[in-house]
């Protein structure tokens, strides 16, 4: 019997691939590399948020929905508004239509005139002429609108099924207590002018957007929030860009409507006279007024 021997070559036997490995200081660089991205994306957040910038924003309100083609009206709820995210502070002063002031380029005149007659004017230039009013006789930077028709409110109302107020003394024929008001009974609150004065009328229309405010917050109502979206993209007109919104949105989240420091300028504030043509106005007493301008604008 005879052997076959069957040489095998040694270079021909499978060995294990070995993969190379990346040198350790490039791992290390990626590393590094993702997290300063990650360091200045949060920096960016951070800043974006809560940067020590202010915003103010002058609120207007038209008491009637404008003809079409003309917002010629007068505005009725003039609201400036200043927000500080960083704190969070959110401030708002009312502004009684009947303060007698400088409109430029018109001269003496009800403060909620200056809307009227810009647009008169110039289509769509009414919000400008209110800011460059404030900004003249208040000396408040405001750069920023939100012009509201009045007649929104009772569609916004309705759409979260009522807005409930908490009134702690009788106001507009409701006593004290807590009420759920449907879209026509809000319009008609925050028009009553009804044995009450401008002041009252001030009054009532912060605490109905407080309640407003505190309503859309509540996890129950964000079912409402597409159709009041809508609604809002219908009747409100603002020149305040996209990119600013989330920012002013947490801000106003974080201090919540009961941390909102909501002020009028009072009767102690003013001095009511009669015009040269016999109108009942309101003349602005600044040493009484400035030093509250101050506080609420100058921080």
């Amino acid at each position: 019997m005879k052997f076959q021997y069957k040489v095998v070559d040694p270079r021909s036997r499978t060995r294990p691939v070995r993969i190379a490995k990346p040198p350790r200081n490039i791992f290390r660089a990626g590393c590094l590399l993702i997290a300063a991205f990650l360091t200045v994306f949060l920096l960016l957040t951070a800043v974006y948020f809560l940067a020590p910038l202010r915003t103010n924003i002058l609120v207007l309100g038209i008491d009637r929905r404008p003809e079409e083609g003309t917002a010629a009206s007068r505005t009725d709820t003039m609201i400036l508004t200043t927000i500080v995210p960083l704190k969070p502070y959110v401030g708002m002063l009312s502004i009684p239509r009947d303060l007698w002031v400088t409109v430029p380029g018109i001269g003496e005149n009800r403060v909620n005139t200056a809307h009227f007659f810009a647009e008169n004017e110039r289509v769509g230039s009414g919000s400008y002429a209110a800011m460059d009013t404030v900004r003249h006789n208040f000396g408040v930077d405001v750069n920023y609108y939100v012009l509201v028709e009045f007649d929104s409110v009772q569609r916004i109302a309705d759409n979260l099924d009522g807005v409930e107020i908490n009134l702690d003394t009788p106001m507009s024929g409701y006593p004290a207590g807590t009420h759920r008001l449907n879209g026509e009974q809000s319009l008609a609150f925050v028009r009553d002018r009804q044995g009450t004065d401008d002041f009252f009328r001030m009054s009532r229309g912060q605490l109905f957007l407080k309640s407003l405010g505190k309503q859309m917050l509540n996890p129950g109502s964000w079912e409402h929030i597409p159709n009041l979206a809508l609604v809002m993209m219908d009747s409100v007109e603002t020149n305040v860009p996209p990119w600013l919104w989330p920012r002013l949105g947490f801000a106003l989240l974080r201090a919540g409507p009961d941390g909102v420091d909501s002020r009028v300028i009072s009767r102690e504030m003013v001095n009511p006279f009669t015009t040269s043509g016999g109108a009942q106005v309101l003349a602005p007493n600044w040493n009484n007024i400035n030093p509250m301008l101050m506080e609420m604008f100058g921080q």
